[in-house]
């Protein structure tokens, strides 16, 4: 099963997965996603907002995202963040025997893929790179990579999320770096 990231106007990308690729897809709609909930309102085309539309917490139904010709099911997930306040996930999903806990648990797996994505283009650099032959690239990347293992399997270890290690290995950095100019100055 495929996870994308948000789908707005890629109904040709959802297609191209269920149709070509013959593989089931999990995405998130934005708000304003315009859906039908029974085939008889997508053959009038009388498609409304996602959020307007009255779906169940956690039970997925049955319908049809405007762009696409097949049906898929439409969950609303409803969560708390850590501040108390509280947020709606609307998600789409072309597998039509899942159940909503199922949904919620492919969905969730996500996350750790954007964890991963993000410490390699903002922790690790890997967009950063300079290069540009194929084998410093190649050299870049292998680097990026073995860096975000490292962070990460510190991040294990000392129990720290990646800004905050980050942050610390800055620290020690520039008190190196400033003990260092201190010791130049006094020679």
């Amino acid at each position: 099963m495929i996870i994308a990231k948000t789908v707005r106007s890629r109904a040709s990308i959802s297609s191209f997965i269920r149709q070509t690729l013959h593989t089931h897809f999990v995405v998130a709609l934005e708000s304003n996603r315009t859906v039908a909930l029974s085939y008889e309102q997508k053959r009038q085309g009388a498609f409304a907002r996602i959020d307007a539309c009255d779906l169940p917490e956690h039970h997925p139904v049955q319908g049809w995202i405007k762009g696409l010709d097949f049906p898929v099911l439409l969950h609303r997930q409803v969560f708390t963040n850590k501040d108390g306040s509280t947020g709606t996930l609307y998600l789409a999903c072309s597998d039509l025997t899942c159940d909503g806990p199922t949904l919620e648990a492919i969905y969730q797996k996500r996350w750790n893929v954007e964890t991963f994505h993000k410490t390699l283009q903002s922790h690790a650099a890997l967009a950063k790179s300079p290069t540009k032959r194929e084998r410093t690239q190649s050299n870049h990347c292998f680097m990026a990579l073995y860096a975000a293992g490292r962070l990460e399997s510190l991040r294990i270890k000392h129990r720290l999320n990646h800004v905050a290690l980050r942050s610390r290995l800055y620290l020690k950095a520039i008190r190196c770096a400033f003990d260092e100019l201190q010791r130049l100055k006094t020679a």
